[in-house]
């Protein structure tokens, strides 16, 4: 089997790292969700692990953090964004199993959509967790393996297949010469995190995705009714989807604790420990 190493670059070969209207929107959605779960940013020393081009970052610090980071190995994307936020922005060349930052140094992560890139991810988790403050947050958009349609090449059921098929799937369609990434199954992602405690907030952004991603997940008359039932639905039934729901959303601190945010209709919920 192929040795994996390191994506370096990754914005030079995945245009939508620089796609920055797509970006932001992302930025706000994981600004809604650490809000209501930990309060205002304001003041606080905030990381974003794998920032690439910097947008992400650059939200975090507009919305009132009061240092911000930004920790990747993408060299040509590092540059890019020092060169547009640099001034509100500190911008490392780093790995995120070697963080270059004191013990508990940190108050709140962005792990936005990067463990399927990572060679170690379990080392970088480990590494963040060092980072952490006792009370820090730590913010994970994780995909999901088990998610019908692949998001990095549009093709369905590539995740679910060994690397050799993988890779002779992505050739035969013409999007890759072999399929990087590793993606995991929700139970495999809760051993990942077993160290943390976790909350859940991919049912309360999907069932009231204004209060937390504005438009961007069900735009339309359909969306509109989309959002209605998943509102209404009960959580017993969400809870049977969420084997197959394509992202995950969470939440996760070193010490125990709970949402600060106001009520949902579907609350953000323990994940519970492996």
């Amino acid at each position: 089997m192929k040795q994996r190493v390191a994506q370096l670059e990754y914005s030079e070969f995945q245009s939508a790292m620089l796609d920055e209207d797509k970006r932001r929107r992302k930025a706000a959605k994981i600004i809604a969700v650490l809000e209501h779960f930990h309060g205002p940013l304001a003041g606080l020393t905030v990381g974003d692990v794998g920032c690439s081009a910097g947008f992400i970052a650059d939200e975090l610090a507009r919305a009132g953090a009061g240092r911000t980071l930004g920790i990747d190995i993408d060299v040509p994307g590092l540059r890019r964004a020092a060169d547009r936020f640099g001034e509100r922005v500190a911008f490392v060349c780093g790995d995120g199993t070697a963080l270059p930052f004191p013990d508990g140094s940190v108050d709140v992560l962005v792990f936005n959509h990067i463990y399927e890139h990572v060679v170690d991810p379990d080392a970088v988790v480990t590494e963040m967790r060092r980072v952490l403050s006792d009370d820090g947050v730590l913010y994970l958009g994780l995909g999901n393996r088990l998610g019908i349609m692949e998001p990095h090449y549009k093709l369905p059921f590539l995740s679910y297949l060994p690397a050799g098929a993988a890779d002779r799937y992505v050739r035969a369609f013409g999007r890759a010469d072999h399929y990087y990434e590793r993606f995991r199954t929700r139970r495999g992602l809760r051993r990942m995190l077993r160290a943390f405690h976790v909350w859940d907030y991919t049912l309360p952004v999907l069932a009231t995705p204004t209060r937390f991603a504005g438009g961007e997940l069900f735009p339309g008359a359909a969306g509109r009714a989309v959002k209605s039932v998943l509102a209404r639905t009960p959580r017993p039934v969400l809870r049977l989807l969420l084997p197959l729901v394509p992202t995950y959303l969470w939440v996760a601190t070193k010490t125990p604790r709970a949402p600060v945010g106001a009520a949902l209709p579907q609350p953000p919920e323990r994940v519970r420990p492996l």
